[in-house]
């Protein structure tokens, strides 16, 4: 059984369920009544105050950039013009499964939050964006069950890795391909139809929804995160936890305490080894250590498996992923993959490490688009975390790297949990 058709399980570490993202019943499809019931669409406190409350709670973006949610709201209400708000719900990480399952099992959650951040910025047009039909048919259900205060359009599109970025959503919106775009502008300058646009990730608006219901408890709501846990031996896990969880307490929750590294923030936040399992669910922390949560999706690295297997996957989605619109990711990453592909089956020349070392430092910041800044971030964080494995591999073929051949990134997807009376989606691996 692989990542990619094992299934899913859900599961909470909080200590008090009270502001949970992933609700009383995570194994059943909410409905409006149930969402009322538990506090959902209840009167709130002034937009002012709202935004008062998520500043003070100090949440930050759940999509991966980890933005504060407040200056993002403010600069978007502040922008001049009448604002659009847009729930990006278009998961482009293969690893990473909350947003299509908070769409389909919490919709209203989510619909919740976009009202409020309508709000907060004034807006009189909103978007649910997203690719995956099982969750846009649980959109659409929910927008009929109660109609949002403000227009709300569900807008689908192709399943990509760019599709998510915010200048591909706005492009996307707006009738275009769903491709990065030149900044500036940004959306909350200009976006949607010309007017200033908050792009917000599904699992932030959800978040923002619980502080406008339980403002007492923002503090723990905003230190709380959804993660997609997963290995190439033990089941996944989509797991509910506070920022105070160790990474090494987290793996083994999932099955992977022998873990000896992980591949972390989906294919953003590169590869660490056994010592950053020590570190604590924390953005500050993380980034001092030189890694990040992103998406939070994290593969850890266990018994058997091989980290130049894990960056090969790596390289080869995003290679594949390129949105070829720029010279140089197209020619960097295909680059990255074919070395590391040589690396895996024991053909690399004897620079090798020097190349990758070289494009890991030059490349970043070159692309419209992160994605040349992942594939670069994984050969450098593969030569600062193994560098012994790199060695060995240039000096003979790996077994583990032999009986796993390329797979255009496959392995490292993952199944979205089940949702009762929601149909499983046909391709799990996209």
């Amino acid at each position: 059984m692989t990542v990619a058709t094992a299934p899913t399980a859900v599961r909470s570490l909080l200590a008090d369920p009270a502001g949970s993202v992933l609700g009383a019943e995570p194994g059943e499809a909410e409905s409006a009544e149930a969402y009322a019931r538990s506090g959902g669409y209840a009167r709130a406190a002034s937009p002012d105050r709202l935004l008062e409350a998520i500043a003070r709670s100090g949440l930050r973006g759940r999509g991966g950039a980890g933005f504060p949610a407040a200056v993002k709201l403010r600069a978007v209400r502040d922008g001049g013009g009448v604002p659009v708000v847009v729930a990006n719900g278009e998961e482009g990480e293969p690893g990473s499964v909350k947003d299509r399952w908070l769409l389909r099992a919490r919709p209203h959650l989510v619909l919740d939050g976009l009202s409020r951040a309508a709000e907060i910025t004034g807006a009189t047009r909103g978007c649910v964006y997203l690719s995956d039909p099982c969750a846009a048919t649980r959109i659409r259900r929910a927008l009929a069950e109660r109609p949002p205060p403000i227009p709300v359009e569900v807008v689908e599109t192709a399943h990509t890795y760019v599709a998510g970025e915010e200048t591909s959503v706005v492009r996307r919106i707006n009738g275009g391909p769903a491709l990065p775009a030149a900044k500036p502008p940004r959306p909350y300058q200009r976006g949607v139809a010309g007017r200033p646009t908050l792009v917000a990730n599904v699992e932030t608006l959800a978040r923002m929804a619980l502080i406008a219901a339980r403002p007492d408890l923002g503090d723990a709501i905003a230190r709380t995160t959804l993660l997609t846990l997963s290995s190439r031996r033990d089941a996944p896990l989509l797991v509910e936890a506070p920022y105070g969880a160790r990474l090494r307490e987290v793996a083994g929750g999932q099955g992977s305490g022998d873990a000896y590294g992980a591949l972390m923030g989906g294919l953003f936040g590169g590869l660490v080894g056994s010592g950053a399992l020590a570190l604590r669910l924390d953005p500050g922390a993380l980034a001092a250590a030189g890694t990040s949560l992103g998406c939070g999706a994290i593969h850890f690295l266990v018994p058997g498996g091989c980290p130049v297997a894990v960056a090969r996957d790596a390289a080869d989605r995003l290679a594949a992923e390129s949105a070829r619109q720029c010279g140089v990711c197209v020619s960097g990453t295909a680059a990255i993959r074919d070395t590391l592909r040589r690396l895996a089956t024991g053909s690399a020349g004897p620079d090798a490490a020097e190349r990758l070392e070289r494009w890991a430092a030059g490349l970043p910041g070159r692309g419209a688009c992160g994605l040349l800044d992942a594939a670069a971030g994984t050969a450098g964080s593969l030569l600062r975390a193994f560098p012994d494995a790199v060695r060995d591999h240039l000096a003979t073929v790996c077994p583990v790297c032999a009986r796993c051949p390329a797979s255009g990134g496959r392995r490292l997807a993952v199944h979205v949990p089940d949702v009762a009376g929601i149909r499983p989606e046909p391709d799990p691996a996209r």
